[in-house]
C-alpha cells in the first residue's frame, strides 16, 4: 500500500472486542500452524482436530492450503516470492480470525524458515503454535494424494517442494507430529497444548 493511500484509511476499532467473544465462547482465540511435506498428513489431522473441538462447541476457522489458491491466492504462482505474498495472505485473514475469538488451523506447506518466522512476527508468540508434522518423504510419495510428487518427477511441475523446491525443518516449533501415527494419537498432542496455555479448557474427544 503506498503512502497516500495510508494518509486515507483509518482503522476502525470494533465495540466488541477479542476479549469479550473469547469469555461468551468459553475458550482463548489462537492459531495452529501446521507446516510439513505434500502428503505428511498436515490437511488430515487439522481436519480431524477440528472434527473435536467442533463436537465439544469449540468455535474453530480452518484454512487449508490447497482451498485458498482456490480463491484468495487464485492470482499468484508458486515462485518464492509468491509464496511468501500467498502466506502473508493467510497470516492476514488467521489474524481478523483470532480477534473474533476462533481457534485458526492453518494446514499449509510453508516451506521457507523466514515465511513462518514473519507469521510469527505478524500474530505474536501468544498466538501461534508452529505444528511441524514430520512424515519421511519417502511416506509421502506413496501417499501422493494429488499425484503430485508422480507430476513433479516427470517433470510435469516445476518449483514443487521436496523435489526440485527445498522444504526448510523448523527449528523450534512447539510440536513435532509423526504424520505416521494414528490421527486421534496426534490430536491428543496438540489437545495437550491447548489445555497448557489455558486455551481451552475441558475437552471430551471420545
Amino acid at each position: 500500500m503506498n503512502n497516500i493511500l495510508k494518509k486515507n484509511i483509518v482503522w476502525h476499532n470494533s465495540s466488541i472486542t477479542r476479549s469479550m467473544r473469547e469469555k461468551r465462547n468459553g475458550h482463548k482465540a489462537i492459531v495452529i500452524w501446521f507446516t510439513g511435506l505434500s502428503g505428511s498428513g498436515k490437511s488430515s489431522i487439522s481436519n480431524y482436530l477440528e472434527e473435536i473441538l467442533f463436537k465439544n462447541n469449540i468455535h474453530t476457522c480452518l484454512l487449508d492450503g490447497d482451498n485458498i489458491r482456490f480463491g484468495l491466492s487464485s492470482n499468484l504462482g508458486f515462485d518464492i516470492l509468491e509464496r511468501d505474498e500467498n502466506i502473508r495472505r493467510i497470516g492476514e485473514v488467521a489474524k481478523l480470525m483470532i480477534n473474533i475469538g476462533m481457534i485458526v488451523l492453518i494446514s499449509v506447506i510453508s516451506p521457507y524458515k523466514k515465511q513462518r518466522f514473519s507469521i510469527l512476527e505478524m500474530l505474536g508468540k501468544k498466538n501461534f503454535l508452529e505444528i511441524f508434522v514430520n512424515t519421511p518423504i519417502e511416506v509421502c510419495k506413496q501417499r501422493d494424494p494429488k499425484k503430485l510428487y508422480k507430476k513433479s518427477l516427470l517433470g510435469k511441475i516445476s518449483n514443487f517442494t521436496g523435489i526440485n523446491s527445498i522444504y526448510e525443518v523448523p527449528e523450534n516449533p512447539d510440536l513435532v507430529l509423526d504424520g505416521t501415527m494414528p490421527l486421534k494419537n496426534n490430536a491428543k498432542k496438540i489437545i495437550k497444548i491447548l489445555y497448557r496455555n489455558n486455551i481451552i479448557s475441558f475437552l471430551n474427544i471420545n
